[in-house]
């Protein structure tokens, strides 16, 4: 009733296939499947698709298979075509998050379309002092490491949309990309902001921009007297032909109210040239540094505590 044996696995075959045998163990059946995975992974192995081309329709592949040599994936940057030299784009940063998920993609397929290399730096603000934009630019420069030769000092609610606006490396001075003439809210003639261009070694001989702009606005004004007191020259875009269409601008002052509080004596501090602070003096503390991917862009993203000498600058903070 019960056979000592197992009765061997039958093909579903017969006998005309004589070169296989009729019946054979579980066991045999087993490695024989084994050995057929380990023969069609090395045909894998030593193929090359890439090498076989086809004669016509309905012929067969004419060339051999071939060993395919090793050939590690090429990064476009990689490609000679593109400019020499490596922008860092520093973007300051605070509570902005809805336009940071614009700003990165767009961006950073812009540079890529004009073949600009690039990596993009969000600089967050995270202590709980006033924002100051100028302080977070020169710690994104401090930051930014050897691999970048020159800047981009970014807002994030400023787009670039005319592709004939030039982001590559700006030699000769300072490279005012959003131009008064093409801003959409800024047009008076010493305005800098928005976006602008430096080599690190002119960032450097301006000393960088002042810390002691807490709050919104007036950074930008004393970094055109920098620039001027460096003896660089200042160039912005020309035979750009989308006036102030040339740019989408963000920012929505109905829902998002800018710091344009002056407490004591900042009313007066704000005008003033500061000859001694800067690049040399920025004091903070680097919480983090995070590699994260928006929508398919890469940016590496610096949370960044801030320090205040409140005897020297008391209104980094509200009483």
């Amino acid at each position: 009733m019960f056979p000592s044996r197992r009765k061997a696995a039958q093909l579903p075959w017969g006998d005309s296939r004589p070169f296989l045998p009729r019946k054979y163990s579980v066991f045999q059946l087993f490695f024989a499947c084994l050995f057929l995975a380990f023969l069609s992974l090395l045909w894998l192995q030593l193929s090359c698709s890439g090498g076989m081309s086809q004669a016509g329709q309905g012929q067969e592949l004419v060339s051999p298979p071939k060993a395919c040599p090793f050939e590690p994936p090429v990064s476009l940057e990689e490609d000679p075509s593109w400019a020499p030299h490596r922008l860092a784009v520093l973007v300051p940063f605070r509570e902005r998050f809805e336009e940071l998920l614009v700003f990165v993609p767009h961006v950073h397929h812009f540079l890529n379309k004009k073949k600009i290399r690039h990596h993009i730096f969000v600089l967050n603000q995270v202590d709980h002092f006033r924002f100051n934009r100028a302080s977070l630019i020169n710690v994104g420069f401090l930051e930014s490491g050897n691999s970048t030769d020159y800047i981009a000092m970014h807002d994030v609610d400023l787009l670039p949309l005319n592709e004939e606006l030039d982001y590559s490396f700006p030699e000769a001075g300072p490279f005012h990309v959003a131009s008064p003439e093409l801003h959409p809210l800024y047009h008076y003639k010493t305005y800098v902001g928005g976006i602008l261009l430096l080599t690190k070694q002119h960032y450097q001989l301006c000393n960088g921009m002042s810390n002691r702009f807490w709050g919104w606005g007036r950074e930008d004004d004393e970094f055109y007297r920098r620039i001027k007191g460096a003896g660089l020259q200042l160039f912005r875009p020309s035979g750009i032909k989308t006036g102030y269409k040339t740019f989408r601008h963000l920012h929505d002052p109905a829902w998002r109210k800018r710091d344009q509080k002056r407490i004591a004596a900042q009313k007066q501090e704000q005008f003033k040239l500061d000859r001694e602070g800067g690049l040399n003096s920025v004091r903070y503390h680097l919480d983090s540094r995070t590699l994260v991917s928006v929508a398919g862009a890469p940016c590496t993203v610096l949370n960044i505590a801030l320090d205040c000498d409140a005897a020297d600058t008391p209104w980094c903070a509200f009483d």
